[in-house]
């Protein structure tokens, strides 16, 4: 597997006040998997997801990627991993408003050791008629496709989307649902999506569903269809 969580803890608060965002997790996902997780709000997982980035750590459990353990690095080290095996994507885009459409996705290009071709990408999420305007400029949509540019161009080995359709009207959602399946069928790139929307379920390979800090399922997906076919 490629990712392996295994008796994942995470808890805030001490005495009677203390609660478990993550409680004994589980999962596993396949390198190249694009995998939806499903849960919902306080269910754990944001948390899940910023453990596996690297953003925060572990009160006890062990994760994998890769065959490597993150959960016990340190400070240094895990950015050094984020810097070169993870890509973010989030709801509300965080694109620098000064920069236009390919300075905001050239930005992280420089701390990659290996960036992908900046037009091949701007090709492949359709964006490159925007290059040259700024972020105010653009839709909602074509801002998360910007965002989605950005975290791809360093070429990462790990996609991590926290709700990024959650902002965006269904027609918008299509459209950038159908890049991220691109993405994952151009650059074989693993992909995790959390997300309240029931829907995005279909597009995936792999679904989970936490509860409670819990992983409940964890199962290949036998219905996947295409985004085009989805209803949204």
């Amino acid at each position: 597997m490629y990712i392996e969580v295994k008796g994942a803890v995470k808890k805030y608060g001490k005495g009677e006040s203390e609660v478990f965002a993550l409680d004994n997790a589980e999962l596993s996902v396949k390198k190249g998997e694009i995998c939806v997780i499903l849960g919902p709000s306080g269910s754990g997982k944001s948390t899940l997801l910023n453990m596996l980035g690297g953003l925060d750590k572990l009160d006890a459990g062990s994760i994998k990627i890769d065959g490597n353990e993150i959960s016990n690095l340190n400070q240094k080290q895990l950015t050094e991993y984020r810097r070169a095996d993870i890509g973010f994507v989030f709801q509300f885009y965080n694109l620098i408003p000064d920069l236009t459409v390919r300075e905001n996705i050239e930005v992280v290009s420089d701390i990659s050791k290996s960036p992908l071709d900046i037009n091949e990408i701007m090709d492949a999420l359709e964006i490159e008629k925007y290059r040259n305007r700024f972020p105010k400029e653009l839709s909602g949509g074509q801002q998360q496709r910007t965002a989605i540019g950005r975290a791809l161009i360093k070429n990462p080995k790990l996609l991590l989307c926290d709700e990024l359709t959650g902002a965006l009207d269904s027609k918008s959602s299509r459209a950038v649902l159908k890049y991220i399946e691109k993405v994952n069928e151009k650059f074989g790139t693993t992909i995790i999506i959390i997300t309240h929307n029931e829907q995005i379920r279909y597009m995936a390979d792999r679904v989970i569903r936490v509860k409670d800090g819990k992983v409940v399922v964890n199962e290949e997906n036998k219905e996947k269809i295409s985004v085009e076919n989805m209803e949204l």
